[in-house]
């Protein structure tokens, strides 16, 4: 955001989303953030939208460099508060002058920062994040066997380039738990968060205003009175049982297993 609004970049008010990913497929200790980043911003006086270059965002060498000095800079706030527990080898390094002399040599070599148009187009991206946003590190559907003393389920193994990726992996119980609860955020912690336009309380009026400056502005889709945009999404036709409204709680394509499950049915006695 700092980058894309120097005058000598972009010189817009840019937006982003992220969305933190903290497992990979054998349930391994994996923490990285996707994030997605529109081509382009607001200019400052909010009046016209500001694209980058086709097939260039921003210059990777300075966004490196930014990233590298906020990097180490918040490392070393957190190693001056106490913040950081070093273990083994690198008890050492709780001396406030032995890590900075850890840490120095860090400051003058490349970081890599590598920003890239997807691959598949914004569509595809939207639909491979949306898997992950509210889901647990595992989904069922992996899951072949499980007791007492072993769990058994599918994984990918990225390693192989062709051909059948997938293969079973069978781990001790404990292990299995111990894995599993890696990937348990803390309590009120954001696994998404909105930055720039896209932040805060003032989002809506800002995407509306996005939207007017691209012309796209309630294109293809009716007015609707606000209280119908506040009721519930329902089904038109009424429970057969008990005469009630039916309320969407899921939608899934053909072949996909549903995330939610109905409750057992209560038999009348």
């Amino acid at each position: 955001m700092t980058i894309a609004a120097d005058p000598k970049r972009l010189g817009a008010r840019v937006g982003l989303t992220s969305v933190l990913h903290t497992w990979g497929s054998a349930l391994t200790h994996h923490p990285h953030i996707h994030m997605i980043v529109p081509g382009g911003g607001l200019s400052p006086d909010g009046t016209r939208w500001v694209a980058c270059k086709p097939g260039f965002f921003l210059h990777v060498r300075v966004l490196s460099r930014l990233f590298r000095r906020l990097f180490l800079d918040g490392l070393m706030a957190l190693h001056g508060a106490g913040h950081l527990r070093l273990f083994g080898d690198l008890v050492g390094l709780a001396d406030a002058p032995a890590f900075a002399e850890w840490s120095a040599p860090l400051r003058k070599i490349d970081w890599v920062v590598y920003a890239k148009p997807p691959f598949g187009g914004p569509e595809a991206v939207l639909a491979y994040l949306s898997r992950y946003t509210h889901r647990v590190a595992i989904s069922n559907h992996r899951l072949v066997s499980a007791d007492a003393d072993t769990v058994a389920f599918r994984w990918k193994d990225y390693r192989i380039k062709r051909g059948d990726r997938m293969k079973v992996m069978r781990l001790a119980t404990d292990e299995f738990i111990r894995r599993f609860l890696i990937h348990v955020l803390p309590d009120r912690f954001h696994r998404i968060r909105h930055y720039g336009f896209l932040a805060g309380s003032g989002r809506k009026e800002k995407v509306a205003r996005v939207r007017a400056v691209l012309g796209t502005a309630g294109s293809g889709e009716p007015d609707q009175p606000e209280d119908d945009l506040k009721e519930p999404l329902t089904l038109r036709e009424p429970c057969p049982d008990c005469g009630g409204p039916m309320r969407i709680i899921e939608t899934f394509r053909r072949g996909e297993v549903p995330r939610s499950r109905a409750p057992p049915r209560l038999q009348a006695t």
